[in-house]
């Protein structure tokens, strides 16, 4: 059954003779249909509105192509194929200001003449302005799997052939090449394009000189045409992704091998030169070497922290840079222990947890590990689990508080490390959470003081360890410091100016 719609311009409505509308004969096959600058292939015939067909790519017996939304067609095309689907076939009645208006296309066109197009939309090709500026068009061949598109920082492998404006070839591949999106290959173009383009995608990239051509071409005997455009197809074949573990490029991953779930424990390595002299290798597929993330002071931090983000199953390679050198490693993590989710334990299994984290922190502590000591004391896992237990309302009132009591003292004893640490910042505000929970928590005013001190902040050291001593006044430690504070105090009076120096001299 023929449907007939009405579909909007960008002109006001006059009159009902100055409508574009159009009438579906035949339906498309998808639910899509082509954007502003798709490139489009079209059947159509075309007559007055009082007239015969004097135009026919039928008859002509090939598809009408175009870039539609760019003005190379009527303004009626453009607005009424934009709304088509693929297969679908339409006739449009365009008027006079969306077709050749007051001054016609003569002989066939008069002036004031509205058009009758029976369109049939055969296919259309994406074609995306890559930069924004023209200077990259790229045009989808074939389409991609998935929806992922590479990252900037990672290394792709690709095929393409590139040609200047005369069909010649100036550049190849067809066996495959891998590069690195930060340095790029052949010209700018390649690295911006293939950052939209998915697994498996084959495009046809048209680029302007200003894009144009970096490195050397084919052959020694044929240089790069200066100031020409290119056309380059492109295909892009896989990727691996290259992750900056540190947030700088200090420490590179590169995902040889996808993994598959998102902790880990247990890892094979090997540790190598960059000339390929191995110097060490730990674990085997039968015996992996296992060690906990974060807490392991003889793996380097820069592994450690690109191990954290692994699966499991994942192999990768890692570049840790140094001023003396690079390392590179090959990593397989082959299984991992994971902890039950603190959400689903109950009170007592929470509290269990928390206190064994302290003690094993306790212990690092004591064997003068304060780096891994602190990780312990810091881990977000336990005072979440602690947090949870002191806001629940399932939870009695006792658990309450011996969940305040534990996160009270796994702060503290963080502080602690963080002054061994020269971290003194970071143990004031610790010691200041602490506060939040018991304002008269004596062990934090006291820590809080010495990170006071080693800031230079003598008169909030003066005003914590007072405060210390008002609480405890019994206490050897607190009238220790106090009286190192008060000394502090009177050296820093004294070493400043008895007067004040002029403002202006002479």
């Amino acid at each position: 059954m023929e449907k007939e719609t009405s579909i909007s311009c960008h002109k006001s409505i006059g009159p009902l003779n100055l409508r574009l509308s159009k009438q579906i004969i035949q339906k498309g096959v998808s639910w899509q249909t082509p954007i502003p600058g798709d490139e489009v292939e079209v059947h159509y015939n075309v007559r007055l509105q009082e007239g015969d067909y004097f135009d026919s790519s039928w008859e002509r017996g090939r598809p009408y192509k175009f870039r539609l939304g760019h003005c190379e067609v009527i303004k009626g095309w453009d607005e009424g194929i934009g709304t088509m689907r693929k297969g679908e076939r339409a006739v449009f009645t365009i008027p006079p200001f969306l077709a050749y208006g007051e001054s016609g296309s003569p002989p066939l066109v008069p002036p004031n003449s509205t058009l009758v197009f029976d369109v049939e939309l055969i296919s259309w090709c994406p074609i995306r302005d890559v930069c924004g500026d023209g200077g990259v068009l790229k045009k989808i061949v074939r389409e991609g799997e998935g929806w992922a598109t590479p990252n900037e920082k990672d290394e792709v492998f690709v095929k393409y052939v590139a040609k200047d404006e005369n069909g010649v070839v100036v550049s190849k591949c067809d066996e495959g090449l891998e590069f690195s999106l930060t340095n790029g290959h052949l010209c700018p173009a390649m690295s911006k394009s293939v950052r939209t383009m998915r697994k498996g995608e084959q495009a046809e990239l048209y680029v302007k000189f200003s894009y144009g051509l970096i490195q050397s071409s084919i052959n020694d005997e044929m240089p790069p045409p200066p100031h020409q455009n290119l056309i380059i197809h492109l295909e892009l074949v896989s990727w691996n992704a290259v992750i900056y573990a540190k947030g700088d490029s200090t420490v590179l991953k590169k995902i040889t091998k996808k993994g598959e779930g998102f902790d880990l424990y247990a890892v094979v390595f090997l540790k190598k030169l960059e000339d390929g002299t191995v110097l060490e290798r730990r674990g085997s597929e039968d015996e992996p070497f296992e060690y906990v993330c974060g807490e392991e002071e003889e793996i380097d931090e820069g592994l450690d922290r690109a191990v954290m983000t692994m699966k499991k199953g994942e192999e990768a390679e890692v570049k840790i840079k140094s001023a003396e050198n690079s390392l590179y490693y090959q990593i397989k993590i082959v299984d991992f222990i994971k902890e039950k989710p603190f959400w689903k334990m109950d009170a007592h299994e929470r509290i269990a947890m928390c206190k064994s984290k302290k003690q094993e922190g306790n212990t690092l502590f004591q064997y003068g590990k304060f780096q891994l000591a602190s990780n312990k004391y810091d881990k977000e896992f336990t005072l979440q689990a602690l947090h949870y237990v002191e806001y629940s309302h399932s939870f009695s009132h006792q658990d309450k508080l011996e969940a305040n009591s534990l996160r009270a003292s796994c702060y503290l004893n963080n502080a602690a490390c963080k002054l061994k640490l020269g971290e003194y910042e970071c143990a004031s505000r610790l010691c200041t959470k602490v506060l939040e929970l018991d304002s008269c928590n004596v062990k934090a005013l006291f820590r809080r003081s010495q990170a006071y001190i080693r800031t230079c902040d003598l008169e909030k050291a003066g005003e914590d360890i007072n405060r210390a001593l008002s609480i405890d006044p019994q206490n050897r430690e607190v009238k220790i410091k106090c009286k190192e504070v008060k000394e502090k105090q009177k050296n820093a009076l004294n070493m400043k100016p008895r007067f004040p120096a002029p403002l202006f001299q002479g």
